[in-house]
């Protein structure tokens, strides 16, 4: 079996790549609201963009201990 170069099992290294793919359209996202100009759009992506660089880096934890909070309502999307 080949080893993970990083240390990241199957399941973290998914988990990884869907974070970076939305820390990309984030900053897509970004442009977007730019262009129209939404500047409370824009400091919302812009720190889920921050939020979502600080999981791949490792400064920040990807969950806030689910058991320890109340659910948020199901608001749809």
């Amino acid at each position: 079996m080949a080893r993970d170069p990083i240390g990241l099992n199957g399941r973290e290294s998914s988990t990884m790549a869907n974070i970076a793919y939305i820390r990309q359209m984030l900053g897509e996202l970004r442009g977007v609201a730019e262009s129209e100009g939404a500047e409370m759009l824009c400091y919302l992506i812009e720190m889920a963009y921050v939020e979502a660089g600080d999981v791949q880096s490792g400064r920040r934890a990807l969950s806030l201990g689910h058991g320890q909070r109340n659910k948020s309502p199901g608001v749809p999307i």
